[in-house]
Parts: C-alpha cells; sequence; structure tokens
C-alpha cells in the first residue's frame, strides 16, 4: 500500500562531530564526543519526528567510518538509499561549545570529502524527485565545491521540472568561501527556490539587502526592518515566501528567540522565547527551518506556522548535539503556552 506520508529530499553532505566535553578549548581537550550530522539532514530528522518521510541524498566512503554514519542516519529515520558510497574520507567540523561571553566557535575539515567526489549526472534525479513533496538544500553545499555547486543546479532543475517545491536555508559560512563567490553562485540558484530561509547577516552579506535600524550586536531587533528585507527579497527573485530566524545574543549561554515569515502580501511573527539555558544551539536554524516545511506543507495559515517553527527551534536549543529530537506532541505542547518544564509522569 503506497504511504500517504509527505516526503522530503535532502542534499547536502553528512559529516563526523567532534565536539569538546564540559565547555573545554580544543586545546585542552582530550577526548571528544562523535556524532554524524549535517545541516541537510537536520532538517530532515525533526521532519521523521513529525511523521513525514525523508530522503537523504549524499555521499560517505566506503569504509567504517562512511558506514558508522549510515547507521547513524538510519537509526533517526532517514531514507539512504541515495547515499553514494564515494571517495575516502567523511567531512569533519570541530565544535568548542561557548558559555557566558565566550562565544561557540567551529574548525573545519572537510575538503576532499566524499561529496566533493560526486559529479553532474551521477545521482538519478528523476527517480530521486518521483512522488516527492519538497526539496531542501542550504548554501553550505554548493560551498564545498564547485562541482557540487553544479549537481545543486542539476538536483533544483530537476525538482521544478517534477513539480517539487524548492526551499534553501542560504547558511553563509565564511570559512567556505567568499562572500562574492557565495553572492555569485546563491544568485543564480535563487532563480529556482520558492521558499528561503536567511538572517539579518545573510541578506546584506550575499545580495546587499540590510535590516535598517538593527544591529545585531547590540541584540537591537526591527521588526520593519525585517519586514522590508523579506519584502525586497521576494521582489528580487520572485520568491512565494521568506521565513528569518530572529536571534538576539545576550550572551553564549542567554537567548531572545523568535521567527518570521513573509508571504508576498504580510509579515507574521512569532512570539518571543527567552532562552535562559542553552544546552546546544548548533542546529537551531534547521529546527526552525523544519518548522515551517511543516506547516507549509500542511496547509497551515502562516500565523500557526511561525509559531510552530519557533517553538520547534526553541526546544532545541535544549537538546545535546544537532539533532531536534522533539516530538509533534512535545511542539505543540510549547506552542499552546506550556513552558513550565514540569516533570511528564
Amino acid at each position: 500500500m503506497a504511504s500517504n506520508k509527505k516526503k522530503a529530499v535532502f542534499f547536502g553532505e553528512l559529516m563526523m562531530r567532534l565536539a569538546t566535553k564540559h565547555y573545554e578549548r580544543i586545546v585542552q581537550a582530550r577526548e571528544f564526543e562523535v556524532d554524524y550530522t549535517g545541516a541537510e539532514a537536520n532538517v530532515g530528522v525533526s521532519l521523521v519526528n513529525y511523521g513525514m518521510e525523508s530522503y537523504v541524498v549524499s555521499a560517505v566512503p566506503d569504509n567504517a567510518v562512511g558506514q558508522a554514519c549510515l547507521n547513524a542516519m538510519r537509526q533517526y529515520g532517514h531514507n539512504i538509499d541515495y547515499v553514494q558510497k564515494r571517495g575516502f574520507r567523511l567531512g569533519i567540523y570541530y565544535v568548542e561549545t561557548g558559555v557566558s561571553q565566550r562565544p561557540s566557535t567551529f574548525l573545519y575539515n572537510r575538503k576532499g570529502s566524499a561529496i566533493t567526489e560526486m559529479r553532474v549526472g551521477d545521482y538519478p534525479w528523476a527517480e530521486i524527485f518521483a512522488g516527492k513533496d519538497w526539496f531542501h538544500f542550504t548554501g553550505i553545499t554548493p560551498a564545498l565545491a564547485d562541482s557540487v555547486a553544479e549537481i545543486t543546479k542539476e538536483a533544483c532543475i530537476a525538482a521544478k521540472k517534477a513539480g517539487v517545491t524548492i526551499s534553501c536555508d542560504l547558511n553563509f559560512r565564511k570559512k567556505l568561501w567568499s562572500k562574492e563567490k557565495a553572492s555569485q553562485v546563491m544568485t543564480d540558484l535563487m532563480q529556482y527556490v520558492d521558499v528561503l530561509f536567511t538572517n539579518e547577516e545573510e541578506a546584506q552579506t550575499l545580495f546587499g539587502i540590510h535590516a535598517s535600524q538593527t544591529d545585531i550586536t547590540s541584540g537591537k531587533l526591527n521588526k520593519d526592518g525585517y519586514e522590508d528585507v523579506a519584502r525586497q527579497l521576494v521582489k528580487k527573485f520572485n520568491l512565494k515566501y521568506v521565513s528569518i530566524s530572529l536571534r538576539e545574543s545576550i550572551s553564549a549561554s542567554v537567548n531572545d528567540w523568535s521567527g518570521m515569515i513573509y508571504d508576498g502580501k504580510k509579515s507574521y511573527f512569532s512570539r518571543v522565547y527567552h532562552i535562559d539555558h542553552i544546552v546546544d544551539r548548533i542546529g537551531g536554524g534547521d529546527a526552525f527551518s523544519s518548522g515551517v516545511i511543516y506547516g507549509l506543507l500542511n496547509g497551515w495559515s502562516m500565523q500557526d506556522t511561525v509559531e510552530f517553527a519557533a517553538a520547534a527551534s526553541c526546544l532545541k536549543h535544549t537538546i545535546h548535539r544537532d539533532f531536534n529530537l522533539v516530538s509533534l506532541d512535545e511542539v505543540m505542547a510549547l506552542v499552546k503556552g506550556d513552558a513550565s518544564g514540569r516533570i511528564q509522569r
């Protein structure tokens, strides 16, 4: 019997995360916590937890490390039929978790990873997108290599031909490519995108669009400025929706968190969550994106969609490692106002 679940496809790099323990610095660490992750895979895990199907398209090396990564993806419900075994190494990123006034830092070790061995024509995109509802990628993926950027465009063309909705999280990473190269590549890819996820910094860095009366270092946010950014993005790239996550960083441990979505006519803002003890903020934006995708796929109102996305991401900040391991019911409980943290018996 065919499944009536919504189905989403995710193209991006799968990686090993090595994180210091007990807020240690990398230079003092004698052991690391090992996990397997990826920006696009993070979004997919949330959707699996909400009852959807997630298909990861990627590549891992044909060795024990690659198999460990696949096992982790399978454990959390991803379909990995289109993850190819190629190359000789899995990309790695090191995390030095910040606390109080010391920010978290990343160190990448992903040059020559398995996905950079892939080429246009290696993935059967028509088959992959058959019967699917959504395709999601991030700006991290085309930043990995020119060949991966070409595959990303190939995937977008195939998804558009198949009638699949396409979303992109800009996710600009200055340690991976220059803002000039990112602007050129991402501007070209925007012609295929229906739903764009971004924040105040990326819109300005890549497209020269900025939120007025906003200073990200002081924590001052201006809603009218963000609505103007979203309006400019929709007009510039003919997008259906723009969604922006709004983080007010009081310190590495304390943030105010909310989000907005713009449908081409009106902006909708979520409530603001005061997160006074961040366990792990990595994957917070991906959790927000997954909430928006889930709401749009289910035909929810814009307000319900952004409230769900913000609540889901708020909960992610309380969960160690990248995946947002919360259920639909848990997110809905927070949306409805249950933020007590009382033990559930």
